[in-house]
């Protein structure tokens, strides 16, 4: 790392809250607006609940493709090029989803798509690690910033998606409309990180030329094993929460719930997860070991439950506020964890692991809860088994000690 003086505060802030847009565009759009665009697919194209949550298995398993192969290319081209570069290709696959009826090439694309989210997601989250060691005392605010964004891609998503299929009706499979807004929104995004991509790159350093090495340069081992129970409970949430995010809306939609409600429930789910930022940065900070990931499923899994006991309104409102300001800072608390116990040349294959078995976790979750939801009980009943994932994760990360008391 340079040797200057870190820039002030409020530069960081706003660093952090321009590199948010990489979550945006990977998870809060290339991720979660299919969750909106589940119910008039699956009614045009005649899908079951199976093949509809097979769909984000295949964005899931892309991005787990994504997530092996970014420490190579963070290597070899650095941080900030993968992210943009990252960003690109996730805005290209979703127009390209807008092209295609037939199941197999959508499913090809949402693989590629979570590929290309999982470049996005990982550089991004190497990148916010670089930009919270800056200001160690607020590092947790700002990781909780940049990963926050992913609301904003949420808000966008559940304003921009119901305008786009109104204005579509009467068109055949006129939900590619909002494919095709989703990816212009993708590349707006992409514009606004070429600031903090070209900041934080200055603290980047020089990627591995092509010819210094016979040999491919091994990743920075890292002590996964002590990190197990860490690891586990992450994997868990990965099960768990990606069953609420894909689900939710088809779930309201078959308890009653008017367009109108259902755009204000993904709406302010979208901006509490913003706010979830400055919520939970004290947690970030103080939680060294699994405390932090613990806390977050338990509630989380709390959040998840309630839809399904109940469609009274305010409860329903209730757990969107609650599962917004909650689940990206599970996400946030990793990287923590990460800055927490990681000397820094691990950094980026500590996020990496993180990011592979939260991928595995998320290629289980939807094609699983989906087949429940296809059996007696429908959607509630799988979401009571994403709440129990999310529980007995918050189970395993709660053993999660520091790194430190591994160490001899």
């Amino acid at each position: 790392m340079p040797t200057t003086a870190s820039p002030p505060l409020r530069r960081l802030l706003l660093i952090a809250l321009a590199l948010s847009l990489g979550p945006a565009v990977s998870l809060g759009i290339t991720r979660f607006a299919y969750g909106l665009l589940l119910p008039v697919m699956r009614d045009d194209l005649g899908w079951s609940y199976t093949l509809a949550g097979g769909m984000n298995t295949a964005n899931a398993a892309g991005y787990l493709l994504g997530a092996l192969l970014t420490p190579w290319l963070l290597r070899r081209f650095g941080a900030s090029a993968v992210l943009l570069w990252g960003a690109v290709l996730a805005s290209a696959f979703m127009a390209a989803s807008g092209f295609f009826t037939g199941a197999w090439p959508l499913l090809l694309q949402r693989l590629l798509a979570g590929m290309a989210s999982a470049f996005v997601f990982v550089a991004g989250g190497l990148m916010a690690a670089r930009l919270g060691a800056q200001a160690p005392a607020q590092s947790g605010l700002l990781i909780g910033l940049c990963y926050g964004g992913t609301g904003w891609g949420i808000a966008v998503s559940a304003l921009g998606v119901p305008a786009l299929l109104e204005a579509a009706q009467g068109v055949p499979h006129g939900w590619s409309w909002a494919w095709w807004g989703l990816a212009l929104a993708c590349l707006a995004g992409t514009a606004v990180l070429v600031w903090p991509a070209r900041a934080i790159a200055r603290q980047e350093p020089p990627p591995s030329p092509a010819k210094a090495s016979t040999a491919p340069s091994k990743p920075a081992a890292v002590p996964w094993r002590a990190m197990g129970a860490m690891l586990a409970g992450y994997t868990l949430f990965g099960v768990g929460y990606i069953g609420y995010m894909t689900f939710v809306i088809a779930l309201l939609r078959e308890q009653g719930v008017s367009d109108g409600a259902i755009t204000a429930f993904y709406t302010f789910l979208g901006l509490a997860v913003v706010a979830s930022g400055r919520i939970w940065a004290g947690l970030l900070d103080r939680a060294k070991g699994g405390g932090a990931l613990a806390l977050l499923n338990a509630v989380l899994g709390v959040a998840t439950i309630l839809p399904a006991l109940t469609g009274a309104w305010p409860v329903v409102l209730a757990s969107g506020l609650l599962f917004g300001g909650v689940f990206l800072s599970v996400v946030a608390s990793t990287t923590a964890f990460v800055r927490h116990n990681l000397p820094e040349p691990q950094w980026a294959a500590g996020i990496s692991t993180f990011t592979i078995v939260f991928a595995l976790g998320q290629i289980v979750g939807p094609t699983i809860v989906g087949w429940v939801a296809d059996g007696p009980g429908g959607l509630a009943r799988g979401l009571l088994y994403s709440a129990g994932a999310l529980w007995v994760g918050a189970l395993l990360a709660w053993r999660q000690k520091r790194l430190s008391a591994f160490q001899v």
